[in-house]
Formats: structure tokens, C-alpha cells, sequence
């Protein structure tokens, strides 16, 4: 029996409406919760447990991790794909989708698909808290973003992201520079150094690993810059910061 037939056999079974599937407008409230970067409502949701309670959710697989694995999926595709049509640069929106998804094979527990699910939604949320809080921006400049976001461990000029636009390169910078008040430049800079902060703080790179990473002309440049924009060096910054050397510290004490 092909598996057509077998769902016809099923549909036809008078057992098939033993479940009622939860209302659409408790799941559409939550998506727009995370879409609208209400950290509250979010919050308050994953307090309740609402994605482990199975009344009215479709059963996806007899094994209740797998199952719960799925549902993580589905969510996570669904939130990917609604906060992109709400401003989240595509890029960014769908490496979160593939990290988060990723993680999923080293989870072998209820409790732990859950807390993975928490999260994911409340980064997704704050993420377009952030968007929604700057979302005024012309198509240009958010595919200027887009393109830089894409392209941050490269080397990129004016030129380049206008080339890629279409458009001319003074035409980009003086719109950049009316929407966002910064000068692309300077944008550029503040997304690399907020991306060599993350390496500071969640990785082992040395500093010239993170410099090479991110395409700076050379250590010391990237120092200089770092410095300029958050008011210390770098390894100051990663001594107050580094969040795997707090984590073993944390494991130390308690054992």
C-alpha cells in the first residue's frame, strides 16, 4: 500500500477526529509576539511551557524527542521565514535558522529540545526588537545592510555595495548617510567590531585570528578601531567578557 492509499485509509477511520488541533489564533499571536520584538509575551510563554503541552498539536512521530524535534523545526521555519518578511536582514535569519536546527543533534531530551527552543525564540525576539526599533529604512539601505551583514568578514567599500545595488556609490553614501546618520563606513566598522566582541567573548581566536577573520588591515589597526568604539582593548575586553572561561569556572566551583 502506497502512502497515499494509507492516508486515505486513515482519513476514512472513525478515530482520525480524536484530536481537535489547537486554534490558529493562540500560534499567530505568539509568532507576531516574536515578529514585534515583545519580549514579555514571549517570555510569559515559554514561563507557561506552552510548546511541551501537546493538547491540541498534531503527533508527529511516536518517539516524544523526535516528536517535539519536528514541532522545533516547524517553528523555527515558520519564525524564520515571518521575521524576514518583518525586516530581519535574510542572511542573518535563516544562519540563526540553520544554527539552531543544527544544535538539535546533540539533544536527546524533552527538557532539553525545550530549553533549546526558549532560546531560539527569545534571540529571534530580541533580534527584532532591534529591527523594529530602526525599521524606517529605504529598499536601499536595508539591502546595503543585508549585503553587509552578508559580506563582514570581507573587506568592503562603498563601492563595492553600490556595484552590487546598482546605483553609484555617492548616490549610496549620502542616502546611508540621511536614513542612518552614520557614513556607510562607519556602519561597516561598528558591525565588525560588534562581531569581534561575539569571537571575544564565546571563542578561543587570538587577536590576530579575529583581525584576519574580519578582514582588518592589521592587528593593531584592529585594536585602534576596537578601542575607539568601546573604550577599552580588546583583551581587556575579553578578560571582563569571555563567557567559556566563566562557564568553566562555574563548572569548577560547583564540582
Amino acid at each position: 500500500m502506497g502512502y497515499q492509499d494509507e492516508w486515505l485509509l486513515l482519513e476514512a477511520e472513525d478515530d482520525i477526529d480524536e484530536m481537535e488541533h489547537r486554534q490558529p489564533t493562540e500560534e499567530f499571536l505568539f509568532y507576531q509576539a516574536v515578529t514585534s520584538g515583545d519580549i514579555e509575551s514571549v517570555k510569559k510563554n515559554c514561563e507557561q511551557e506552552r510548546f511541551l503541552d501537546s493538547e491540541g498539536v498534531g503527533v508527529l512521530s511516536r518517539n516524544s524527542v523526535t516528536n517535539l524535534k519536528y514541532h522545533f523545526v516547524i517553528t523555527t521555519a515558520m519564525i524564520t521565514r515571518l521575521c524576514k518578511q518583518k525586516g530581519m536582514e535574510l542572511e542573518q535569519a535563516f544562519r540563526m535558522s540553520d544554527f539552531y536546527i543544527q544544535r538539535l543533534d546533540d539533544i536527546h531530551t524533552v527538557q532539553g529540545v525545550r530549553n533549546l527552543h526558549d532560546e531560539m525564540v527569545l534571540d529571534y525576539t530580541e533580534k527584532m526588537r532591534k529591527v523594529c526599533r530602526s525599521d524606517t529604512n529605504s529598499k536601499h539601505i536595508n539591502l546595503c545592510k543585508e549585503y553587509i551583514y552578508s559580506h563582514i568578514k570581507e573587506r568592503i567599500t562603498v563601492e563595492d555595495i553600490a556595484d552590487a545595488l546598482g546605483v553609484s556609490a555617492s548616490y549610496l553614501s549620502r542616502l546611508f548617510k540621511k536614513e542612518t546618520g552614520d557614513s556607510v563606513s562607519a556602519y561597516i566598522r561598528g558591525q565588525k567590531i560588534d562581531m569581534a566582541k561575539n569571537l571575544l567573548r564565546y571563542s578561543d581566536y587570538s587577536m590576530i585570528m579575529i583581525s584576519n577573520r574580519l578582514s582588518f588591515s592589521s592587528q593593531s589597526h584592529f585594536i585602534q578601531q576596537f578601542r575607539e568604539m568601546v573604550g577599552m582593548t580588546p583583551k581587556k575586553y575579553r578578560d571582563l567578557n569571555h563567557m567559556i572561561q566563566w562557564d568553566i569556572e562555574k563548572e569548577d566551583a560547583i564540582t
